[in-house]
């Protein structure tokens, strides 16, 4: 016996979910359908059996299962199986008539989620369906904010990746004069900052505008072979007069050379003092763009890329002049030790000569030539004198006298 239907002024949902109804009579199929949920706003769809019930379930894939315990055939309990077997686990509201507590008992410990006795009231039909129906959205909302709430720890994890690996690039750019062992830790970050899929730098020759391969990372083998030559993709050199970044993707991206590379590009020039001195760049094998925090990622590298040129170039330009002041050093010691070397061998020569004058003075008797050996013997005695007075005592001293190195 069906109870008169009456509606309820109830709100309709925001969301249409859709109900699956399983009964063996028709009467109580148009009650709970027609009658009930369909002017509540639900979406309804509704079967005789369980065999009926579960092929509706594949294609209607409901939220709410409304099935009755006494099915003909498969009965409603093995409808819970079927739909658990099938990897769909939706809510179930059973109904069965008076008697049957111990399959309702049965029922649950298969799953179900509530149950009616008949003969059902359009009230009691209500509120079991919105109880199960709020259950499903909460479950939902639970669901959401999970999947947000990862979404925001993944997005977090990856801001804090990022900065400790831009906090690396940064000591290395400071650390490593090595310009080769720079690029590859740019090439690294580049990739890793805004998860592309491969990486190259290039930078032009002194007094040449064209570009160079200066580094790489999983380019094609065929590319990557070409280090240290020139390079033309037809984009990196605009980016190189423009002096901005630029991201292309899907159809732009196919009138390039770049292409080959993948489906997205982005690329950054490298700067100093608004003056473009290379370009480093990223592709992506797919066909997803890079986006704007992709880009200042890159810009953030490709700063560090630029300390590490100027850097780098600073450092080669010391050590040559360091070499050149060595050799300064070097070719000064060795004129003072050549010069300290023949007045040595002056005053040797000197002191000689005075020994072989007093000789000559002890053995002659003759008073002129006594006399003019007095006055030789003077004069080398002065000379020796001289030459003492401007040697120095130190070699420092000789190299400090030609302007090389400080004297201690």
């Amino acid at each position: 016996m069906l109870f008169p239907c009456y509606h309820t002024h109830m709100t309709t949902p925001a969301q249409l979910e859709r109900v699956l109804v399983v009964d063996e009579d028709p009467e109580v199929l148009d009650l709970v359908a027609r009658q009930v949920l369909e002017p509540l706003g639900y979406n309804v769809a509704t079967a005789g059996d369980a065999s009926g019930a579960i092929q509706h379930a594949v294609t209607f894939a409901p939220d709410l299962v409304i099935a009755s315990l006494s099915l003909p055939g498969l009965s409603g309990k093995d409808l819970l199986v079927a739909l658990r077997s099938q990897g769909m686990d939706v809510p179930t509201l059973v109904t069965a008539r008076k008697g049957m507590d111990a399959d309702a008992i049965q029922a649950f410990r298969l799953g179900a989620t509530d149950y009616l006795v008949k003969p059902l009231r359009e009230a009691e039909i209500v509120t079991a369906v919105e109880r199960a129906i709020s259950e499903i959205r909460l479950r939902r909302e639970r669901e959401r904010l999970s999947r947000q709430l990862a979404e925001s720890n993944r997005q977090l994890e990856r801001r804090v990746r990022e900065l400790t690996t831009l906090f690396g690039l940064g000591k290395t750019v400071t650390s490593t004069t090595h310009q080769g062992q720079l690029f590859d830790k740019l090439m690294d970050g580049s990739l890793y900052v805004t998860e592309a899929d491969m990486g190259w730098v290039l930078v032009p020759e002194e007094e040449d505008q064209q570009l160079y391969l200066r580094a790489q990372r999983n380019l094609p083998s065929s590319l990557a072979s070409k280090m240290h030559q020139a390079w033309d993709d037809g984009v990196s050199s605009l980016v190189m007069l423009s002096g901005e970044a630029l991201a292309i993707h899907g159809e732009g991206l196919s009138q390039f050379k770049l292409a080959r590379f993948g489906e997205a590009a982005l690329i950054a020039p490298i700067k100093v003092r608004d003056q473009s001195i290379g370009v480093i760049a990223v592709s992506r094998k797919e066909a997803l763009p890079f986006n704007e925090r992709d880009q200042a990622m890159l810009e953030a590298v490709a700063d560090y890329a630029s300390i590490s040129l100027v850097n780098s170039r600073l450092f080669q330009a010391l050590e040559a002049r360091a070499q050149r002041l060595q050799q300064v050093i070097d070719e000064a010691h060795m004129d003072a030790e050549a010069r300290a070397e023949w007045r040595a061998g002056l005053n040797r020569g000197l002191r000689a000569a005075q020994a072989q004058i007093t000789r000559l003075l002890e053995e002659t008797e003759d008073p002129d030539l006594q006399a003019g050996l007095e006055t030789l013997n003077g004069d080398l005695e002065a000379l020796l004198q001289v030459v003492a007075s401007v040697s120095p005592s130190d070699p420092s001293e000789e190299l400090s006298s030609l302007g090389a190195i400080p004297s201690t």
